[in-house]
Parts: structure tokens; C-alpha cells; sequence
């Protein structure tokens, strides 16, 4: 973990208050790892820094996508190209090792760590399987189809891709065989319903879960979540710093 003042070179709205930003960022960029994010200040009227997952980091660069939400965040994505930005990091747990036959479950925000783990992983090697609210929603998709062997988009509304939620395409993908590993990030409804799913066809998944953070890493205990070990003993454990990305079958959905 660093803390860097790292300049902003591109920064850009890709859909309606989403933006990606992209820095140099030295040694936090060479440091990171698909499902691992970053600590940012968001000027000095936020006391708290903002958690931001990392999609992608090549070299020195690194580049996050966020949502312009609050004060923080949208302070954040007034920035231009050449002006810094206090980034502590790489912090978390990763999705670790990516390889042939794994589906890759993204909702809505919880899409841009998968894209990292896509590029880590060999070209044509993952399908992504991405749900979004609606058209409007709807990010990175040429990123993904670039690098994927599949990709399917899902919206609420079928105003792009298919109509309604990840789950019912992720069964048929099951159904047809040749998945060996399902990692998830996104709303906690979708990753409850894509851990079932892992159960029920013996797939190991790796879920990234999304909670507030204060510190990031680890020492306030504010993003904590209930977990289960093997022997089905129940204890809290930080998503910050045990985290963010847990074995589905460890999280108390």
C-alpha cells in the first residue's frame, strides 16, 4: 500500500454521470491486481476518501470508472488532465488467478473490476455476462467484446441486449458445461443470486463485494460482513482488508 499524489491523464464522461479517469500512478499501478481498488481524496470538504475498484493498470497508468454520485465523487470528476489526485493504494483482495472457462458477472457499477480481470486473463478466455438498468446504463461494452470470447448484456427494461437480470442467461451458460469459475461484482441481490447458482452446479465463484468504506484499510471496522468458515463458525470480517473479494460460499447472504 502507497499514497501517491498521481496526475490525471484523461478524464472523461462515457455515460450519464460515469466517468473514467485514468494517472500515472507509478508503483500503485504496478502493484495492482483485478479486483484490488483504490483509496482517493475528493477535496478538502470530504473528510473521508472515496474507494474506487481499479479497471485497468498497464505499466505506470491505471484507470477507474466511477459515478459522479456526491459531493466527493463529483468534485473528483470536474478534474482535468494534469491535475493530481492523493491515491492510497492498491488495497484488498483480489479475484486472484483467471483462466479458460470463467464467466465473468458484472452489475451496473460492479462492472469495471471485471474488465481488469478480463485483460489479466488470456485473450478470448473469459465471457462476460453484464447486467445494466437500462441503454443509457450501459459501459465498456466495446472494452469487454475486445477482450472476451462472449459477451452478453442483460437490461431491466430490454432496451438494450435481453430483458431483465443476469440470472436467468448465467443457468443457461451453466446448462451448456465448460465453466470452471464464476467471478461476480455488483448489487448484493445479484451476487446472492449468482452465489446460488455457483452452489447449485458445484462452480467455485468469487464475489467482490460493494460496502462503504471509511479508512480502507481495515483499522475502523466500518465495512465489516458476516462470514462463515468451513467448519460453519460465523465471524465479521473486514471487506476492506479480508476483502473485497470472498469465496460466495464463505459470505452470509
Amino acid at each position: 500500500m502507497m499514497r501517491r499524489d498521481c496526475t490525471i491523464t484523461e478524464s472523461r464522461e462515457i455515460s450519464g454521470g460515469i466517468y473514467l479517469m485514468s494517472f500515472e500512478a507509478g508503483d500503485i499501478a504496478r502493484e495492482a491486481a483485478p479486483g484490488s481498488f483504490v483509496h482517493i481524496k475528493c477535496g478538502e470538504g470530504c473528510l473521508l476518501r472515496r474507494p474506487i475498484s481499479i479497471a485497468d493498470a498497464k505499466g505506470d497508468g491505471m484507470t477507474i470508472v466511477f459515478e459522479a454520485r456526491g459531493a466527493g465523487t463529483r468534485e473528483l470528476a470536474r478534474r482535468r488532465p494534469g491535475a493530481t489526485a492523493d491515491v492510497l493504494g492498491p488495497l484488498g483482495r483480489g479475484f486472484g488467478s483467471v483462466g479458460g472457462g470463467t464467466i465473468a458477472v458484472g452489475g451496473g457499477m460492479g462492472v469495471p473490476p471485471l474488465l481488469f480481470a478480463a485483460r489479466r486473463a488470456a485473450p478470448g478466455s473469459v465471457t462476460a455476462l453484464l447486467g445494466f438498468r437500462d441503454a443509457g446504463r450501459v459501459i465498456l461494452e466495446r472494452e469487454f467484446r475486445e477482450r472476451c470470447r462472449d459477451v452478453h448484456i442483460m437490461t431491466e427494461d430490454g432496451s438494450e441486449g435481453g430483458r431483465g437480470t443476469v440470472e436467468a442467461p448465467l443457468r443457461e451458460y451453466m446448462e451448456r458445461g465448460g465453466i470452471s469459475l464464476i467471478i461476480s461484482c455488483g448489487p448484493r441481490p445479484m451476487l446472492a443470486a449468482v452465489a446460488r447458482i455457483a452452489a447449485q452446479y458445484g462452480t467455485p465463484c468469487r464475489v467482490s463485494l460493494e460496502e462503504r468504506m471509511a479508512c480502507g484499510v481495515g483499522a475502523c471496522l466500518g465495512c465489516a460482513c458476516e462470514t462463515t468458515d468451513g467448519d460453519g463458525r460465523r465471524e465479521m470480517r473486514r471487506v476492506c482488508r479480508d476483502g473485497p473479494v470472498f469465496d460466495s460460499r464463505e459470505v452470509t447472504w
